[in-house]
């Protein structure tokens, strides 16, 4: 995290433009999109039902497929150009297609408006790489959280309102002009908040593009492959869009069958789950502390899947009256329960993505992450036209909509472990953010002093049983942290520490082999590039005061010479995990439950100056009189 003044990112040039512009391509894409599927089915004379049909599957479709063929080629492009500069270029190509559009509303040919669908789709697939690699470009690291939350937030918020109108619009009898103006207008008005983008330099700007996008995609896959975290985080994205897609292509059939709504409840569904996925993308800012906390992932998990099997329970049958309207259907019992349940799967949902979103932009390798990005959305899309043909497969078999649901919830449930097993950062994360945040209110300094990427040693007073929790759930980057064996193997705890890989170490006189292992395990990792946390003192705090530091850390630094980040924990002596009472068996519970405590970092020091006195003087300063 980067200790930069905080700022109201919308009222800033580095971040307001762009918001606008990506929340205003996203409304007018749903104004026209609904408008179609309006006028579609209800407003061309002459159309069977069976064409009808066929025209509103290939709409979605013909909207979907050019992320698989454009999706590669725009992540190279982005990463070869000046991002600003081709987003002016895309927004520029929306007012053409909407030209379009208006020609064929007017002329109220159905192929000829599918056409500009796919252009549509076309222009979405290449802003998409530009909207999230940018972010990273423009923001502080302790503002990407923040950022992303409210680009989805919005976008989600954009797409609804974008359909309410363009449904309104079309219904009404000025519906052609009326639509023609609105998007034409919204597309010239994005164009112009798009001028105010400041410029984002190239990242790759020497890449030669392949233009065979079947090679590249395949390529980004592999590349996306070779960082584990990065590829899992952009199944878990695609997978969440697999889960929505399940639920908000039934929402029409369901309210019908099993609510008894009509298209007045659809829109109210849609409008509380929209909300919902804004909600848990704002709180998940506030969750996390303006930090990349990924672990708030399982926690959105959790609550897709538990809220998700209690919408099952909220309506499993079919509807005794049907065609009620939105107060009718809000008068009836169980009405808010589905509606809770909803509005908590959005919020689930934002809480889950928000992280993911930042995770990628923030491991990618900056000359590769417009691609990362690309293949993410040829990954979403694949993901949403499963989601598709599983549903009609199960529905085939006999499964009904409620049925459905909840086969996606405890389907989901599933995905979720075996991410987990995979990743266990995501579930370590998880635990030690909910165990810091019952037990302490945790405030942070400085430590945006520690390296974004590369080895480094971060070094810490030792005062409790938990540091290592507090100072791994505080610090973006994974941390290896070397331990005492006999905290690394107490019951409950070990789960946490061999998940996050702490090596355990042992003194010569004690385990000489265990010790050799340590310093091995060591040196490998720091060649890996990875953080390494120290605790010099080599065992707790028996008084509250800090122990002499051993010489441990200059053998390390000697093999490998990296920086060292020193930091302080402040307040935690006396609590429950302190030997306040010197023995374990006797501590007591703190006396005052979420007590504050302090986690403060300085500036890193060169491997040459970071001797054990010159480190544990620097770690008394920082702490103070305050244990």
């Amino acid at each position: 995290m980067q200790d930069a003044p905080r700022e109201n990112l919308l009222g800033t040039r580095r971040f307001g433009p762009f918001f606008w512009t990506q929340t205003l391509g996203a409304f007018n894409d749903n104004v026209f999109k609904n408008a179609l599927v309006i006028l579609v089915s209800f407003g061309i004379a002459g159309l069977s039902q069976d064409q009808i049909n066929l025209y509103v599957n290939l709409a979605a479709g013909l909207f979907i497929l050019p992320f698989f063929l454009f999706s590669a080629t725009a992540g190279q492009l982005a990463e070869k150009y000046e991002k600003s500069r081709l987003i002016r270029i895309i927004k520029f190509g929306e007012i053409g297609i909407m030209g379009l559009a208006v020609v064929g509303l007017y002329l109220g040919q159905v192929p000829f408006l599918l056409g500009v669908l796919f252009l549509m789709g076309a222009q979405s697939a290449l802003f998409g790489p530009v909207k999230y690699s940018i972010l990273p470009q423009a923001l502080h690291p302790a503002e990407l959280i923040s950022g992303n939350a409210w680009v989805e937030a919005a976008t989600f918020l954009a797409i609804l309102l974008g359909t309410m109108l363009g449904g309104w619009l079309i219904a009404r009898s000025y519906g052609v002009p009326g639509v023609s103006v609105v998007i034409v207008a919204i597309a010239v008005l994005g164009y112009l908040t798009a001028r105010a983008i400041p410029p984002a330099p190239a990242a790759a700007p020497d890449l030669k593009i392949n233009w065979n996008a079947f090679s590249e995609t395949w390529r980004n896959i592999a590349f996306m492959r070779s960082n584990r975290t990065v590829f899992l985080s952009v199944l878990g994205i695609s997978w969440f869009w697999f889960y929505g897609a399940t639920f908000l292509a039934q929402l029409p059939n369901w309210t019908k069958l099993n609510l008894g709504g009509n298209e007045q409840v659809v829109t109210l569904l849609l409008t509380v789950f929209s909300l919902g996925v804004g909600l848990g993308s704002l709180l998940c800012e506030r969750l996390s502390g303006h930090r990349v906390e990924i672990g708030l992932v399982p926690l959105g998990s959790i609550g897709l899947s538990l809220f998700g099997i209690d919408l099952y329970f909220a309506a499993p049958g079919e509807a005794v009256t049907t065609g009620l309207g939105a107060a009718a259907w809000l008068a009836q019992a169980g009405s808010i329960r589905v509606l809770a349940d909803l509005m908590l799967i959005g919020v689930a949902g934002g809480l889950f993505i928000v992280p993911l979103y930042a995770l990628i932009q923030t491991r990618s390798a900056a000359s590769h992450r417009s691609r990362i990005i690309a293949g993410n959305n040829i990954l979403n899309a694949a993901f949403m036209v499963a989601s598709a043909m599983l549903a009609i497969a199960l529905l085939k078999l006999g499964l009904n909509i409620p049925q459905l649901f909840l086969a996606a919830a405890i389907l989901n449930a599933g995905v979720a472990v075996f991410i987990y097993g995979l990743v266990p950062e995501f579930l370590m994360r998880f635990i030690a953010w909910m165990m810091i945040r019952v037990l302490y209110r945790i405030r942070v300094s400085g430590l945006g002093n520690i390296p974004e990427e590369g080895p480094a040693i971060v070094i810490c007073n030792h005062v409790s049983f938990v540091d290592a929790l507090i100072v791994g759930g505080s610090v973006r980057r994974p941390l290896r942290f070397v331990m005492d064996h006999r905290i690394f193997r107490i019951p409950g705890m070990n789960f946490l520490f061999r998940t996050a890989r702490a090596i355990p170490i042992a003194p010569a006189k004690e385990d000489p082999a265990m010790l050799e292992r340590a310093y091995a395990e060591i040196d490998q990792a720091l060649k890996n590039g990875e953080i390494i946390g120290l605790f010099p003192e080599g065992r707790l705090t028996p008084d509250g005061s800090i122990q002499p530091f051993k010489s441990g850390i200059e053998k390390i630094l000697a093999a490998n010479p990296v920086p060292v980040v020193p930091l302080a924990v402040r307040g935690l002596w006396g609590s429950m995990w302190s030997r306040i009472d010197s023995q374990l068996r006797r501590a007591r519970l703190p006396r005052r439950f979420r007590a504050e405590i302090e986690l403060l970092a300085a500036a890193p020091i060169a491997p040459e100056q970071a001797t054990a006195t010159t480190l544990e003087e620097k770690v008394r300063a920082m702490r103070g009189d305050r244990a």
